[in-house]
Formats: structure tokens, C-alpha cells, sequence
């Protein structure tokens, strides 16, 4: 897959901390609970913290209860893209910036209390929050 946004592996080192690569450039997670936007409650835009795509909205973010932020739909049809991962033995689906490949978390068909009964369970360190003025 080709992206908008392409950099060298030196260039993403460069651009992001030690946590920010090992989750977003090279699939890892980070620890439940302890992302500083699992309890954002403020309307507004999640964004790649690698490209700054547009990703979600806050409109769209609920209580999962899982230790990570979670979404029911992305942004747009087109903003990440869903890949099979058969890592750790079983079988997911990961989601990644369409922008830049970057991996975000991965989606669950587990979330019934949603419109479209899917949790995009995501890192907070691979997104940034933008509040948006509610007036």
C-alpha cells in the first residue's frame, strides 16, 4: 500500500518519543489505563498523532470499559484502513491511519450498545485530541 504520507524509518524515529514509535510504526500497545485520552469528554476531533489525519470524533466515543479509548466508526469510510492480524496466536482485525500506515489499535465487533456494534479500540498515544468550539 502506498500512502499520502511516506517517511523513512530515521524520519519516524526523529518525529516521535520511544512510546509513540513502538506503538504507532511498529504495531505495539500501550498499557490499559493509563492513555491520557481514555476519560476526554470534551467535543471535538481525534487526529494520528504520526500525520495528523482526521480519524474520529468525539461524537462517536463511549465507556467501553476496556482501557482504552474507543470509538463505534471512524471519521469516514476512507480514514483508516482494517488488516487481518493473526499475531499472539489468534486472529483480529488491526486498524491503521490510511494516511500514513501508522497502527491505531484494533476493532472488535463487541460493542451491541452501539449503532454499529463495532469498538475501534484504540492507543492514545497514536492519536492526538483537538477540542472543537461547541458554539
Amino acid at each position: 500500500m502506498t500512502y499520502k504520507v511516506t517517511k523513512s524509518d530515521q524520519e519516524w524515529r526523529e518525529q516521535l518519543s520511544a512510546q509513540e514509535y513502538a506503538v504507532l510504526r511498529q504495531a505495539g500497545t500501550e498499557r490499559a489505563w493509563t492513555g491520557e485520552l481514555l476519560d476526554e469528554k470534551r467535543t471535538g476531533v481525534y487526529r494520528c498523532r504520526a500525520c495528523s489525519a482526521e480519524l474520529f470524533r468525539s461524537d462517536t466515543k463511549f465507556d467501553s470499559h476496556c482501557g482504552w479509548p474507543s470509538f463505534y466508526s471512524p471519521l469516514a469510510g476512507d480514514s483508516v484502513e482494517l488488516i487481518e492480524d493473526r499475531s499472539l496466536g489468534m486472529v483480529r482485525t488491526e486498524v491503521r491511519c490510511a494516511t500514513c500506515g501508522s497502527h491505531l489499535g484494533h476493532v472488535f465487533d463487541d460493542a451491541p450498545q452501539t449503532p454499529t456494534g463495532d469498538r475501534f479500540c484504540m492507543n492514545s498515544v497514536s492519536l492526538t485530541f483537538e477540542e472543537l468550539d461547541e458554539s
